[in-house]
C-alpha cells in the first residue's frame, strides 16, 4: 500500500504523528509537504496529493489542515478524487465501504492524535463494497464529468 500525505502548517503536527504510525506498520508513504510550521496555503498540498491519487500513483491520500474542511474541499476539485472529512471511525470506514473514498481528510484542531490514528486505521482497513453503492458512486462521477469539460 502506498499513501500520499499532505498538510498545511496547522496540520503538520498531526501529519507527523500519522507518518510515524504508518511507517511503523511498514506502509510506503510520500510526504508532499508542508515540512515547516511557516504559514502556507492548504490548496497547494491538497492539489499535490489529489493529483497523485487521481493518477493512481498512490492507493490513498491523507490530508490534514486545522479543521480538515478547506483541504478536503480543495482536493475534491480534482476529477477522480473522493476526499472525505472524518472525525470518527464509523465515518472513516463507511466512506470507504459506501463512497469509495480515496482521500481521508482530518482536522488537527478537531481530533486528537489517538483518535486520528484510529480513524486512519478504520479508513485504510475498510474496502469498497460496490454493489448498490456502485450506482451512487457512478452518479458522482457523472456529475464530475458534466462540470469538468
Amino acid at each position: 500500500m502506498k499513501i500520499a500525505l499532505g498538510s498545511d502548517h496547522a496540520g503538520l503536527p498531526l501529519k507527523k504523528e500519522i507518518i510515524k504510525h504508518l511507517e511503523s506498520k511498514g506502509i510506503e508513504i510520500k510526504d508532499f509537504g508542508t515540512l515547516t510550521e511557516d504559514s502556507c496555503d492548504y490548496p497547494d498540498y491538497a492539489l499535490a496529493v489529489a493529483e497523485e491519487v487521481a493518477a493512481k500513483n498512490f492507493d490513498f491520500g491523507i490530508l490534514v489542515c486545522g479543521t480538515g474542511i478547506g483541504i478536503s474541499i480543495a482536493a475534491n476539485k480534482v476529477p477522480g478524487v473522493r476526499a472525505a472529512l472524518c472525525g470518527d471511525t464509523f465515518s472513516a470506514h463507511a466512506c470507504r465501504e459506501h463512497n469509495d473514498a480515496n482521500i481521508l481528510a482530518l482536522g488537527q484542531r478537531v481530533v486528537g492524535a489517538g483518535l486520528a490514528l484510529d480513524i486512519v486505521e478504520a479508513f485504510l482497513g475498510a474496502k469498497y463494497e460496490g454493489g448498490r453503492h456502485g450506482k451512487r458512486v457512478d452518479k458522482i462521477s457523472q456529475i464530475e464529468k458534466k462540470y469538468n469539460k
